[in-house]
């Protein structure tokens, strides 16, 4: 069985399509999660993922996190992309915020 990480929406889909008695409690749990946190359309997520990753040379997870958290703030964002060392300058934390911002919904 392969794994990959997929945004928040993504698994919110994955498991609204399952029957409820099908979900176990972590399943149930998990969608009550991605149900209240999704801030965009599935769809609309993997291309921001996809956006981003080519854009600004963002690992894929670190890419699902941004899409997971939405931030609007550039302090939001540094703290998800500092956390394993890197610097980003300004200039590319504001186009990474310009692009977020063309899928808020």
């Amino acid at each position: 069985m392969d794994s990959k990480p997929v945004p928040t929406p993504e698994a919110k889909r994955t498991l609204e399509r399952a029957k409820e008695e099908e979900l176990g409690e972590f399943q149930r749990r998990t969608l009550d999660y991605a149900s209240k946190f999704s801030r965009i359309s599935p769809a609309k997520a993997e291309k921001l993922v996809k956006e981003l990753s080519e854009k600004f040379q963002l690992d894929r997870k670190d890419s699902i996190q941004i899409v997971n958290t939405m931030p609007r703030y550039v302090e939001e964002l540094r703290t998800i992309l500092t956390v394993k060392g890197r610097i980003v300058g300004a200039s590319e934390l504001e186009g990474i915020l310009k692009l977020v911002n063309n899928y808020r919904e």
